[in-house]
């Protein structure tokens, strides 16, 4: 009868040792930096107004108020704490918020939608699950 003691070890798990060289060789990892991402240039609230000017075709001096009206609910809503649902902008979310001693830092989250709701034209590309393309009444012979 064989103890429990006696039995004999199992190889350890991976390949076999083939000596100091091998060993270092297979402990070593390779840890690259993750790639920066490059960003654009600051988009500035005149370089946003001029924008909406060209987008619109609204006169530069309706745009202004419009745009600073906005950006001021906007500021008001995160500053609040709300999550904002805004497409074609995305959905934020206020993650954390700390008030320091001249500002208020907010970390926000973005979701934006990988498929753009509008093209390059500026015509609303509707996603195939969106059932605002179909009529809202009923065909003929339908109304159970």
């Amino acid at each position: 009868m064989v103890s429990s003691t006696s039995r004999p070890k199992r190889p350890p798990a991976g390949p076999p040792d083939e000596g100091p060289a091998t060993r270092d060789a297979a402990s070593t990892t390779v840890v690259t930096a993750p790639t920066p991402m490059v960003s654009a240039p600051e988009l500035k609230k005149k370089d946003l107004i001029d924008r909406v000017v060209a987008a619109s075709g609204v006169k530069k001096r309706d745009a202004k108020p419009a745009v600073e009206a906005t950006l001021a609910v906007l500021g008001e809503a995160l500053s609040e704490g709300r999550d904002l649902n805004l497409p074609p902008l995305g959905k934020t979310k206020v993650n954390n918020v700390k008030d320091k001693a001249n500002a208020r830092v907010l970390n926000l989250r973005l979701r934006r939608p990988t498929r753009t709701l509008q093209d390059t034209e500026g015509t609303r590309t509707a996603p195939e699950s969106d059932k605002s393309t179909t009529s809202p009444l009923a065909d003929r012979g339908e109304d159970g």
